[in-house]
């Protein structure tokens, strides 16, 4: 049989609608998954990771349950994909101030600045480190928690060490135990901070700054 122009268009127009359509399916599906993943980080943040189930996350998003591992094997996957995105970007963020080369002061004035800004757009993972890590640091596909956390450290302990070489910070403290308690006062902030509140993040990190910079005895 002889294939006609017109028969050739019609085939290459098919061909070409169906990779449209495969290229559609492929984003609808990224965006049911990040969906997802929104849905079940307010649900870790509200509920905790261990007290919500697959069950709920399905509810909430209004599908079945099987439905759900169309885009993730199990609960683990989907907070995975969470705290990976945050250690991610905040490791990004965290670099990105160190490169500008300033004074350990303002180095460390610009660390701080950066992690009370992940504090809303990063809650659920916030909030999951803070009552499920050592729960999930256990588990084999979390063994990278304890490196990326090493990895954050040293970035702060290398800068305040830094700064008591330079004579700018007191050099009767101890770096480690001191990034450690900024740190903790910075993350447990993220049960108390509610967004569009009289500070957003950054007038909250000003503010932590002055108390930790200059304390609050009159000088």
């Amino acid at each position: 049989m002889t294939t006609t122009s017109a028969d050739s268009g019609r085939s290459r127009a098919r061909a070409g609608g169906a990779r449209r359509r495969g290229k559609g399916s492929t984003a609808l599906a990224s965006e049911r998954r990040e969906h997802l993943v929104r849905l079940a980080a307010e649900l870790f943040a509200e509920k905790g990771y261990q007290a919500t189930t697959v069950r709920n996350i399905a509810d909430e998003a209004g599908i079945l349950s099987g439905s759900l591992y169309h885009h993730f094997d199990s609960k683990e996957s989907i907070v995975d994909e969470i705290l990976a995105g945050f250690f991610n970007e905040i490791t990004v963020s965290y670099q990105a101030v160190l490169d500008r080369g300033e004074s350990p002061r303002d180095t460390i004035a610009g660390l701080v600045r950066v992690a009370f800004g992940s504090l809303e757009p990063h809650r659920a993972a916030i909030t999951v480190m803070q009552n499920d890590w050592n729960y999930l640091k256990g588990m084999d596909r979390f063994s990278y928690l304890n490196k990326s956390e090493d990895e954050v450290e040293k970035m702060w302990v290398d800068t305040l060490s830094a700064g008591q070489k330079d004579g700018l910070f007191r050099d009767d403290l101890d770096p480690k135990l001191t990034y450690r308690m900024i740190r903790d006062t910075i993350w447990v902030a993220v049960r108390w901070f509610k967004p569009g509140g009289r500070l957003d993040a950054q007038g909250l990190a000003d503010h932590y700054l002055k108390v930790m910079f200059d304390g609050i005895n009159l000088h």
